[in-house]
């Protein structure tokens, strides 16, 4: 099968590799539709601790269909077109993922449009879950133009919050505001939001995250889901004290530690919301496999407005 292959932070390599074997409580995936996100650039870079390194594939989320079940895994799941979540190796034509790491794709859907939701939905689920953000709060989302932003976008709007973006452009805004969004704020000016929030969602971290922590009302909540803008410094996470008295809660949420029972109700909510039409994929483009370098060289610029998927054959 085709692969491919991380040999420096600056080299990937399309390879002839072997079909890999599922283990005990594993099952194998024949793909359709690869999920490239900002993890894999930073695999790629060697910043991201659960990447093997130089040799390794790069993937975390693919959808497929079911074609060999590993002992002690479920056998009714041979067949069945699946959003797969392998521990990496999946930029490739197959991969092996644990049995209760692959999710039911609704049915007739289509496969890119899965996995252009796949985890960074899960995330925007998760995170607005675990804040419980709720029907007339305010919602702040930053780096609302990115895969896991439009998506928490449209899901905090769904659950009857009032959402505002910080995006980089007039036009993301616009895109983001047919998505939900009720106010847009242009990261660009330098301009902080002007408002107070019950719901900070945050996948961009980086030296403002303490300028947005500020803007926390009273028992707010805050989601940190997400590194694009790199580490914040210890001095960001200053207000959580210095605002003591208004009881703020900080979450750091990443699918690493999420229990499969947390990722099958996560997905329930998130398929719920796509039947009800509350919630639609947002794709920037897709891509052959041969050419995941452009792919990942796209989604570290931050220029795609969703999800960047990769097509395998």
């Amino acid at each position: 099968m085709k692969a491919v292959v991380v040999r420096s932070p600056e080299h990937l390599a399309v390879v002839d590799a072997p079909e890999p074997v599922p283990g005990p409580g594993q099952v194998l995936v024949d793909i359709d539709a690869i999920g490239v996100g900002y993890v894999d650039v930073m695999a790629r870079r060697g910043e991201y601790a659960y990447f093997p390194g130089a040799g390794s594939v790069p993937g975390l989320e693919v959808v497929g269909r079911v074609t060999t079940v590993g002992r002690n895994a479920p056998e009714a799941l041979a067949g069945q077109r699946v959003l797969a979540l392998p521990a990496f190796g999946g930029y490739a034509e197959k991969v092996v993922a644990d049995a209760d790491r692959v999710l039911p794709v609704p049915p007739g859907a289509d496969a890119a449009d899965v996995v252009a939701l796949g985890v960074n939905a899960l995330v925007a689920e998760g995170a607005l879950h675990r804040a419980g953000a709720a029907a007339g709060e305010r919602v702040l989302v930053r780096g609302a133009g990115g895969g896991i932003g439009v998506l928490a976008t449209q899901i905090a709007h769904a659950r009857g919050s009032e959402v505002t973006v910080v995006t980089s452009s007039s036009s993301r805004g616009e895109r983001l505001r047919a998505l939900g969004a009720a106010r847009v704020v242009d990261r660009t000016a330098s301009a902080l939001p002007d408002e107070t929030y019950d719901v900070v969602v945050d996948t961009v971290a980086g030296p403002d995250l303490g300028k947005h922590l500020e803007l926390l009302r009273p028992n707010g909540r805050y989601v940190l889901c997400g590194g694009a803008g790199g580490s914040p410094g210890a001095e960001a996470f200053a207000p959580l004290l210095s605002h003591f008295h208004a009881s703020p809660t900080l979450f750091a949420l990443s699918l690493n530690s999420a229990s499969p029972e947390d990722l099958r109700s996560s997905w329930a909510r998130i398929a719920a919301l796509l039947e009800e039409g509350r919630l639609s994929a947002v794709r920037d483009r897709s891509l052959p496999l041969t050419e995941a370098d452009a792919a990942l060289r796209l989604v570290e610029s931050g220029k795609p407005f969703g999800k960047v998927v990769l097509v395998p054959r």
